[in-house]
Formats: structure tokens, C-alpha cells, sequence
């Protein structure tokens, strides 16, 4: 990070208040961010989606960020994101996907952003002010949060000669691999950047993959992976007959008009049963 951290310090330097001035430190020692567990804050997703990590100097900085300091996150040991000024530097597995917006930053406001999160991005992240210009560097802890990263998931049913459209959800999707029902093995159904086959197409404009013309052996689960292997989406595929579907709406049809039919005997019953007790009882 040295093309962040100035040689000289600024001669007003970082102006440090409130319950944090007590946790700064050098760079060389352990992290803060055990001593503020209780600041832990859970945030969800699915795969694909944009997420913000919260993060607020407002209670502990004043207002405005002192020009001397400037914001980073992190993940375990590893440095995800840094930014002073126009100046950032991100991680290579975070490259073009994560922003601390400038106008934002003005007001206070250090939430990371991250475009296109991955099940990879899962995992407890931190934030801190460091203070620039100071060897070692001094680092302010100012929020923990735990970051939950979940696949697609999704159950369909469809009818023979009907298509299947998968979602990809992110550029990053490159395999689509199918289980049949009665089978324990994985089969590659389409690769990214491969050709077509007969009745698999990746329709790139929409992001899908779409599987042609569906027989009943396609039933079985679908799962779009990365390039990692882990899964992006999960679906559930089932592929009924149309005379099956109907044969299954007539009985229940039937078993519905049995069941008013018994309640109309049944109301019929009763009626007799009451006129035949009011004849006995005039006999």
C-alpha cells in the first residue's frame, strides 16, 4: 500500500475523538477489531446481487474525515479495499467489483459496496481509518460485518417439448451440470465460451442458458457453478406429461365432485330424517 501512504505526514495530522482514540494502535500489533466485537453487524445476499457493507465515521470521527486518514477494509488478513482521495487500491479477486463512493465518503459514510458478489465474497470484514503520513501506521477499528453470500435456488416443473431457461446471475457462471433422477453422476451440460450444441444455447444478451425441446429424462437438478466449482443456482426440475398432468386434474375434479355429491346426500338424508320424526310425532 505504498502508493497510499505519503512520506511526510500532514502537519495537522488525524484528528482522533471519541471511544476510538483508545483503540488506535500500530499496524505491527494485533488488530482492534477484538476489542469491538459487540460493533458486528450481519448483512445477506444472493449470488449476483449488489451488497453494502455499513460503515459510519459520523460517531466516531466527526462529521467529516480528516484530509489526513483514509479508509480501509479487510477481510481476515487480507486487505480488500483502500481509498484516500481519488487514490484506491483493490484485491485482485475484488478488481472492478468494490467502491467506497467518494460523495459518500464526504458525508461520513465508509460503506463498501460490492457489485457482483460471489459465495467466495462470504466472510467477516472490518473497516478502519489509518492514519497517513505515520510509520508504523496507526489504525482505528470502525466496523465489524459478517457477510452472508447464498446460491439461487428453484423448483420448476415443465411438460415435454417445452424449454428450460437457467439463469446465469453473473458473468462469472462458467459450467452448467446436470444429475438425473435415478443417477449419481454429474454430466456437463454447457461450458462458457464453448459452441452450442443441439439443444443447449447460451443466449449471452439475457445471460441464460436455455436447454431445447425437454424430454421426461431431463427431470433431475441443475447446477450453474463458477469457476471455482461452487454453485451459483440450484434447480429442481421435474418434466410431467401433459395426459399425466391431466389424468392428475381429473382426479381431483372427481374427488371434488364426489365430495359435493356426498354433501348434497348427505344434506338430503338428513332432511327425511327429520320430516319422518315429525310424522311420528303427530301419529
Amino acid at each position: 500500500m505504498n502508493d497510499l501512504t505519503p512520506g511526510h505526514p500532514s502537519p495537522r495530522g488525524c484528528q482522533l475523538v471519541g471511544a476510538n482514540r483508545k483503540a488506535k494502535e500500530s499496524s505491527r500489533r494485533k488488530d482492534s477489531s477484538s476489542l469491538f466485537s459487540f460493533n458486528l453487524k450481519s448483512v445477506s445476499s444472493l449470488v449476483g446481487e449488489q451488497v453494502v457493507l455499513p460503515c459510519s465515521l459520523k460517531n466516531d470521527l466527526g462529521d467529516v474525515p480528516p484530509p489526513a486518514c483514509h479508509i480501509q477494509w479487510r477481510v481476515l488478513s487480507e486487505t480488500v479495499f483502500e481509498k484516500r482521495d481519488k487514490q484506491k487500491w483493490e484485491a485482485d479477486e475484488y478488481k472492478g467489483r468494490v467502491e467506497v463512493p467518494e460523495e459518500s465518503l464526504g458525508s461520513g459514510d465508509c460503506s463498501l459496496i460490492i457489485n457482483d458478489v460471489q459465495i467466495r465474497d462470504t466472510g467477516r470484514y472490518e473497516s478502519f481509518m489509518l492514519v497517513d503520513g505515520e510509520w508504523p501506521r496507526t489504525r482505528v477499528f470502525i466496523q465489524s460485518v459478517k457477510l452472508s453470500v447464498f446460491d439461487h435456488k428453484l423448483s420448476l416443473v415443465k411438460h415435454p417439448g417445452e424449454d428450460l431457461v437457467l439463469d446465469l446471475f453473473t458473468s462469472h457462471s462458467v459450467q452448467v451440470v446436470f444429475q438425473g433422477r435415478n443417477s449419481s453422476q454429474w454430466t456437463v451440460l454447457w461450458m462458457k465460451h464453448d459452441e452450442n450444441s443441439d439443444r443447449v444455447e447460451e443466449e449471452v444478451s439475457r445471460g441464460q442458458v436455455r436447454l431445447q425441446s425437454l424430454q421426461s429424462s431431463d427431470g433431475g437438478t441443475y447446477k450453474v457453478l463458477d469457476e471455482h466449482g461452487l454453485t451459483i443456482s440450484t434447480v429442481q426440475l421435474s418434466v410431467i406429461g401433459r395426459s399425466t398432468a391431466l389424468k392428475f386434474q381429473q382426479n381431483s375434479d372427481d374427488a371434488a365432485l364426489a365430495g359435493d355429491a356426498a354433501g348434497v346426500g348427505g344434506s338430503a338424508l338428513l332432511i327425511w330424517s327429520a320430516l319422518l320424526t315429525v310424522l311420528l310425532t303427530l301419529l
